[in-house]
């Protein structure tokens, strides 16, 4: 992997010689390269997260209880209410499952708007780059595209609702921050992170078998600095 990453970004940055197949390759080609396999990567990940089950049966991605919450288990085990905290674990990665599909365009967008410089940055970021670039692209788009589509699923449970309330209150009071001050905010930051953690894996794989990717450019630009 690091040998890969390493050769491409020394072509992207001086374009030396290289033998065979790569000496045939431009900057604009090796980024074109990068775009399809990124472009690929984001629609499979919409694909497999946006769907039923894409999070809910997912180890990886699957979206837990806040914090906050999961802590009171045990009291609302003991007054008979746990099978309310299942039921709203499933919604709540359910919500995530029917939010994923408005990301797509944006997605896109966002490869088809990537430089070379985005490329050099990408490849020389580390395992995480994919995601730092799609999160600074797309998040703060995303999030408002994401809560609408979180709200419709989670407004209907109680205890989702008493939840927001009480924490509320206590961010009110400074005792509670970030995104678990509300189940929607809490589910598009986790649905946001499961999707970006997706798109980099898809593209970490195409890396490693770079005939699986599907398109013609990708394939020439992986396979000859392999």
């Amino acid at each position: 992997m690091r040998a890969i990453v390493r050769a491409l970004c020394v072509f992207l940055i001086s374009a030396p010689a290289f033998a065979g197949a790569l000496d045939l390759l431009s900057n604009a080609q090796a980024t074109g390269g990068l775009k399809e396999a990124l472009q690929q990567g984001a629609e499979a990940a919409v694909s497999q997260l946006g769907t039923k089950g894409g999070f809910l049966n997912n180890a990886k991605v699957r979206i837990p209880l806040p914090n906050a919450l999961e802590k009171t288990r045990p009291l609302l085990k003991m007054m008979g209410k746990s099978d309310e905290l299942d039921e709203l674990q499933t919604a709540m990665n359910r919500a995530a499952e029917a939010a994923v599909p408005e990301a797509k365009d944006l997605l896109v967008s966002a490869v088809k708007q990537m430089s070379v410089d985005d490329a050099k940055k990408i490849l020389t970021g580390g395992d995480n780059s994919v995601t730092q670039y799609f999160e600074s692209k797309t998040r703060a788009a995303l999030t408002e595209r994401f809560l609408p589509v979180v709200s419709k699923q989670t407004d209907r449970l109680s205890l989702a609702n008493q939840y927001n309330k009480v924490a509320g209150k206590v961010a009110k009071a400074g005792l509670l921050k970030g995104d678990e001050t509300s189940v929607e905010t809490f589910v598009t930051a986790k649905a946001l992170d499961g999707l970006y953690a997706t798109i980099a894996e898809q593209e970490r794989e195409i890396r490693a078998n770079p005939m699986q990717a599907a398109g013609s450019l990708a394939k020439k630009v992986f396979e000859a600095i392999k």
